[in-house]
């Protein structure tokens, strides 16, 4: 069997990392960090006129046409550079479910200028991963053929540059999702600063009104298009920490490789080869179980168990991938401004978004306790 990649997805990746290697240089990182900015707009426009962000928009609205494994390999290659672009929010949270669950109407409106780089999108999901006590909620209620929003929710995903966020609200207690544009009344949204600056933002919902056309699917789908879309988002935040665990090692073996102590490579001391060698070795992991998690839900198949593994290996083994490779750099590894502590925040950024360790081993283990049938493949990885 042939487990490689299509020629397609192979020129896909290949012009991705062209397009970012050619622009995200460690110089002009330095320079964009140091003028505060938080997204390259001027990346966001050249991928668009490459045809990177309607990947897997359907052609009929200005896309590509083609799946989430293209997108992925987008992804791996921004990772790779770490460059500052809302594309997970927009291409992920938002355009893919809009395209599953949404109307040909909502599907013009929203997925057709994002293809083009007019629009940003994001989805208000992070509460899923809170505690109960902490989590925020929306409340939807019908008024004649409008829906009035109410609620407050918290840590949404770039939401401070999207023009419209999918919003997680409760009808009588039954989950929907509704497409809330960010400018009509009712609707603020305020930025919140994290490690990687204000790339989030809290979303209070003050009676937002909305046409009937703003519901995503049907109003007793919720809960459904939730565990689709949590699915893909997580899958996707691997493929981000893979390129950026695989860079951020790569970059660390050249480094050991030319740095000399008493006249040796310290790459030649068992202690720097050891630890390299774990991070590789946490790096192919990664790269196994989210390869895996892919191939299934690509092929519409049960990945429940799949997502769960991929996303605990990213979180767990690109924790240490990021430390070992910051600490082999010595004293270097501490400045602010040295490209490594780049490759740190990024992999720390995203682990916290996947979740705690043992929250997902509590998810896959009541998975197979509820069906023993599921995950074998998962768990022989």
């Amino acid at each position: 069997m042939d487990f490689s990649f299509s020629q397609d997805q192979t020129a896909i990746r290949d012009l991705a990392r062209q397009v970012f290697t050619d622009r995200n240089s460690d110089q002009f990182m330095a320079s964009f960090d140091r003028a505060g900015k938080v997204y390259d707009e001027e990346q966001w426009q050249l991928l668009a006129e490459q045809g990177l962000l309607g990947i897997a928009i359907p052609e009929q609205f200005g896309g590509s046409g083609l799946g989430f494994t293209e997108l992925c390999l987008l992804l791996e290659e921004q990772g790779r550079r770490v460059a500052p672009l809302p594309l997970l929010s927009s291409v992920v949270l938002g355009a893919l479910p809009i395209d599953q669950f949404g109307s040909d109407s909502q599907k013009a409106i929203y997925l057709t200028p994002l293809a083009s780089g007019a629009l940003k999108l994001t989805a208000a999901i992070a509460e899923r991963a809170m505690a109960s006590a902490v989590a925020g909620q929306v409340t939807a209620s019908r008024q004649g053929e409008q829906w009035v929003l109410n609620g407050y929710l918290d840590c949404v995903a770039d939401g401070s540059v999207a023009d419209a966020i999918l919003v997680p609200a409760f009808i009588d207690g039954e989950m929907a999702f509704f497409i809330v544009d960010t400018d009509q009344q009712g609707v603020v949204v305020q930025a919140q600063s994290t490690s990687l600056r204000a790339n989030t933002s809290s979303l209070r919902l003050n009676n937002a009104t909305l046409s009937s056309e703003a519901i995503l699917g049907e109003p007793g789908q919720g809960s459904a298009i939730m565990e689709w879309l949590e699915q893909h988002a997580e899958t996707a935040i691997c493929a981000i920490v893979l390129g950026v665990t695989e860079e951020a090692l790569r970059r660390t073996a050249e480094f050991t490789c030319e740095r000399k102590q008493f006249g040796a490579a310290i790459g030649s001391f068992q202690a720097v080869a050891m630890q390299a060698a774990d991070a590789y070795i946490d790096v192919e992991a990664i790269r196994c179980t989210y390869w895996l998690a892919l191939y299934k839900l690509s092929n519409q198949l049960d990945a429940r168990a799949e997502v769960c593994c991929a996303k605990w290996h990213a979180a767990d083994a690109g924790h240490r991938v990021a430390y070992r490779t910051q600490h082999l750099y010595g004293g270097i590894g501490a400045d602010l401004e040295y490209p490594s502590h780049r490759y740190f925040l990024w992999a720390k950024h995203f682990g916290m978004m996947l979740g705690g360790r043992s929250s997902t081993i509590a998810r896959l283990g009541a998975l197979l306790a509820a069906d023993d049938t599921i995950g074998l493949a998962a768990l022989e990885i």
